[in-house]
């Protein structure tokens, strides 16, 4: 494919009116929520001093994957762009509140309020990929996944260290309410979408049976259920690795607002692998774009462990580059396999069974960074990856049977 119809594709997509609103609203709720999860975990280090707590702020924000089937059956059972608006200003108001507490209500109601934040981003997240799907044409579904990783980790480049700097000079509550107007404007776009929904029909069966629908469709599709469990596995090694960063900067003897440079190298890294991602997509396909990903990710993880300041910030924008393909990966195959009427709980259950051993990982990562060397937790990991990486290669291909084919959702 020539370079010309890349940009052509991409421009595609962002000419879209519908394309365009959303990304906007990614680009804004995405800085807010970048500076809030670096703040979060400096203000509870700086707070208690401790490294482990500081990673469960991250853990508070995941753990809400674990209801993820049971929560995406609400993104199929209403109409998504009311469901995004109010998703959007209930976290405005949550983030509100925590700005009217200030630093008295302590760590643990800050725990608290990510943990509801989580919950509402899941059911978010399933509303957002079923109106996308439907609004934005298959061929174009990788390109738009790309980019809309390209806005939500491009706020990497500048949102944590402008939280950083808003933490310093303003303390936590400060950064609370940034979050919570940048919400407020993402409803504003999301408001402005020019999409037809019909008023889903009232379902015969009862909630149990909706969520494990999604589920039976996920785990008995040959083409799925091996990408998210390979997704899986990769996020419960990025959770540990991820526990590892108060502890990385340091080993590195640098203080813990540092953190931020790291998470801003890291997001270039996403910038970069998120608009290659439509034609890496079409050129490789799903399954081989996520195993390139993965063992990048297995060699800047295991790298991590010389305590370098160029190796660090090396590592960290190859992090940002290999995690994401087997993300946008995974989303991609969802959306081109999964019929409408389940493609919110499909979605929710998938991002489950990917991000819920990314919890794991996290309150995993949060003891061990205590108990563990740093330097053989992190080999450790790479060599976990590796195998991962290598198990997903030596699956068969999927027969290829022609452009878009939906056995092998990547290519078009």
């Amino acid at each position: 494919m020539t370079t010309t119809k890349r940009t052509w594709t991409a421009a595609r997509v962002l000419r879209d009116r519908t394309a365009g609103l959303y990304l906007a609203g990614v680009v804004v709720s995405g800085f807010g929520t970048s500076a809030l999860w670096l703040a979060s975990g400096v203000w509870v280090k700086d707070v208690t001093g401790s490294d482990g707590l500081a990673a469960l702020c991250m853990f508070a924000m995941w753990a809400p994957t674990l209801a993820g089937p049971a929560l995406g059956t609400l993104a199929d059972r209403t109409r998504r762009k009311p469901l995004l608006i109010a998703t959007n200003l209930v976290l405005a108001a949550l983030l509100l509140g925590l700005f009217a507490a200030g630093s008295r209500g302590g760590p643990w109601l800050l725990f608290a309020v990510l943990f509801v934040y989580g919950a509402a981003g899941v059911v978010h997240d399933a509303a957002e990929s079923a109106l996308i799907a439907s609004a934005v044409g298959k061929r174009l579904l990788g390109d738009f996944n790309g980019l809309r990783m390209t806005a939500t980790e491009g706020m990497k480049l500048v949102a944590p260290l402008a939280g950083a700097g808003l933490y310093a000079a303003y303390g936590g509550p400060s950064v609370a309410l940034l979050d919570a107007l940048t919400f407020v404007l993402a409803a504003g776009l999301y408001a402005g979408l020019r999409v037809r929904e019909a008023r889903p029909e009232r379902p015969a069966a009862d909630w149990r049976r909706r969520t494990a629908e999604g589920a039976r469709h996920l785990w008995s599709h040959p083409r799925l259920r091996p990408l998210v469990l390979a997704g899986g596995l990769t996020m419960l090694c990025a959770g540990v690795n991820g526990a590892t960063a108060y502890a990385v900067v340091d080993a590195l003897g640098r203080s813990p607002a540092y953190a931020g440079v790291l998470y801003a190298v890291q997001g270039a890294g996403s910038v970069a692998v998120g608009l290659l991602a439509g034609p890496a997509l079409r050129r490789l396909g799903g399954r081989r774009f996520a195993v390139c990903g993965i063992a990048l990710l297995a060699v800047a993880v295991a790298v991590r462990a010389v305590a370098h300041d160029s190796v660090a910030l090396v590592t960290s924008a190859a992090i940002g580059a290999g995690l994401p393909a087997v993300l946008i990966a995974s989303l991609t195959a969802v959306q081109h396999e999964t019929p409408d009427a389940l493609l919110g709980r499909v979605t929710a259950t998938a991002n489950s069974l990917v991000f819920t051993p990314n919890v794991i990982g996290l309150a995993a990562g949060a003891a061990l960074v205590e108990l563990a060397d740093l330097r053989l937790l992190l080999i450790t990991l790479g060599l976990a990856l590796s195998a991962t990486a290598a198990s997903l290669a030596h699956r068969p291909a999927p027969e290829h049977t022609g452009a878009g084919s939906p056995s092998d959702p990547g290519r078009t």
